[in-house]
């Protein structure tokens, strides 16, 4: 299990007042990135490596999750 103690977490750039999905993300964790929701962050946070969290980012940039 990953200390999440020391995460340093920071909102997406797409979250604001509007959008009341905020999704809050921390990539300072050696070999890691989290994601957690800003409204719940009691409920945990999703920890994935470096290397999937990039692919990720690279398959929304591209539309892949587009409907």
């Amino acid at each position: 299990m990953t200390d999440l103690s020391q995460a340093k977490w920071r909102k997406a750039t797409r979250s604001n007042g509007a959008n009341t999905g905020c999704v809050e993300v921390a990539a300072n964790l050696e070999g890691v990135t989290a994601v957690r929701d800003s409204k719940s962050p009691e409920a945990g946070a999703h920890v994935v490596s470096r290397s999937a969290f990039a692919a990720f980012l690279t398959d929304v940039k591209a539309g892949r999750f587009e409907i």
